[in-house]
């Protein structure tokens, strides 16, 4: 990307010493005629030195664009690379936050379930092991009695 930016800025400054070429031909610029009222070359420029630069502009102008189409394939492929990179660093983020988070130990075991209960509409079925009933979970467990207060605070919410 650098050398780009050095040849663009080569190939600026260059167009500006020939732009001030045509400056000091009278201010004739790229589009101004050469040619007087009558038709005949003017006399008051440079003819020669005007065309070729406006000539070297021309080409230097087309180098121009095409530089300019390297410098943006270039910054897409950059913005790419950046873009995979992070993404990369989020999935090591999130790998990481897995294997950091706590692993779950069941406290308690179901034994019973009846049949259109909340807890049979909620696939809950004799054997499945509770990992976590609200806010309690293994580290806070003393007795059901922690389950059934989670379950008051539960009801009409």
């Amino acid at each position: 990307m650098e050398e780009l930016m050095k040849k663009k800025k080569e190939i600026e400054d260059e167009i500006s010493e020939y732009g001030e070429i045509l400056e000091q031909q009278g201010g004739v610029g790229m589009t101004e005629s050469l040619v007087d009222k009558e038709g005949y070359p003017r006399a008051d420029i440079d003819l020669y030195s005007v065309r070729t630069s406006r000539q070297k502009i021309i080409c230097l102008q087309n180098d121009h664009k095409a530089v300019m189409k390297e410098i943006e394939e270039e910054l897409h492929r950059i913005h790419a690379k950046a873009r995979e990179e992070k993404g990369s660093q989020i999935q090591e983020a999130d790998t990481s936050i897995k294997v950091s988070a706590p692993i779950l130990q069941p406290f308690a075991k179901i034994d019973r379930v009846d049949h259109g209960s909340p807890a049979f509409t909620a696939s809950l079925r004799v054997g499945d092991q509770v990992l976590r009933f609200g806010s309690i979970s293994r580290t806070n467990f003393k007795t059901l009695q922690d389950v059934a207060k989670v379950v008051q605070h539960s009801i009409d919410v």
